[in-house]
Formats: C-alpha cells, structure tokens, sequence
C-alpha cells in the first residue's frame, strides 16, 4: 500500500457519480425533453425557482394560529397544603424566606399563594403569604393563623415636580394678556 500523501488521497469508489448528460440525442436516454418532461413551466429554463411563494397565502391559511400569550407580570407561586404538611413541622412559622431556603419555591419568586389542595393537620403561623379563601379556612381549621403581608405604602406626587412644573409653565398675569 502506498503511503498516504496530499497527492494520492481519492474520495471513496463510488461516492462521485457523473452527471448524465442530458439533452444529448435519443439514444443517451435523456435526450429530446432532457428528463423535464413536457411543456409547463417546470419544463422551462428558471421555471424550477420560487415556485413555492405561488401558493403562499393558502399555506399561511394552513397554519393554526398560537392563541395566547405569556404574561410578563410575576405571579406568586402556587403552594398546595399537601406541601405544608409534609414540609414543615407542627407549630413552624412560615414565611417567603423560609420557603426559599427550604427549596420549597424558586429563590427568585416573587411571592407564594397557598391553595387548598390537599390536607393540613399540623398548626402553622404564616406570614407575608396569600392564600385563597379554602385554604385559610382549611388553615385556621388546623389550629394556624396567617398574618397578611404590610401593605406598600401608595407613592404620592411630591410637592417638587409640583414646584418644577410652575417655573416650567408660570402663571400669566391679567395684565400679559
């Protein structure tokens, strides 16, 4: 065998067809219409190109439309009682950060909602959480409390945009006018 070099390597036997040549007389077999078959415009020259864009609209037509749309807003994170039950002791004060450590929610949720799904046996004081109305029934029922989260305090205009605002646009006198 002789040694592999940049001058003897070869693809491997069989892997390059030729080409038929087409349009060459009768007798090649792939003469007179060169294998196009007859007339239309796939027959002619460039009549191959785009013919996919003709019929574009019915395609489009076709497609079922993605109904819906994911909302950016941060939603709490659900939490059914089955977890409480099974994630914390009886008499354990639970609250977000308490949930985050224990993996119990993502660390990056912005808050947790308790849903009544499930049983809760055990007495837990929770604090900062929503809950929907069975589960805080479900809660109070099982000897526990929930103390709502502080309310945000609401943001007022401050006086100095007020003040901003008047030497932008100062009140014109009787006399100016």
């Amino acid at each position: 065998m002789t040694e592999l070099q940049l001058h003897t390597i070869k693809p491997a036997r069989g892997s390059r067809r030729t080409k038929k040549a087409l349009g060459r007389g009768e007798g090649s077999g792939k003469g007179k219409t060169a294998g196009r078959g007859t007339k239309g415009q796939r027959a002619r020259s460039g009549g191959k190109a785009r013919l996919t864009l003709k019929g574009l609209k019915r395609i489009v037509l076709r497609i079922p439309k993605n109904r819906g749309f994911r909302s950016g807003t941060p939603h709490p994170t659900t939490v059914t009682l089955d977890q409480l039950n099974s994630w914390f002791e009886n008499g354990a004060h639970v609250d977000l950060s308490v949930m985050k450590s224990k993996n119990l929610i993502p660390h990056n949720a912005p808050g947790a909602k308790i849903v009544n799904t499930g049983e809760l046996k055990k007495k837990l004081t929770l604090t900062g959480i929503f809950s929907t109305p069975a589960a805080l029934e479900a809660i109070t029922k099982a000897g526990g409390s929930i103390e709502k989260p502080p309310a945000k305090p609401k943001k007022q205009a401050s006086k100095k945009t007020w003040k901003k605002a008047s030497k932008v646009y100062p009140k014109k006198s009787k006399a100016s006018r």
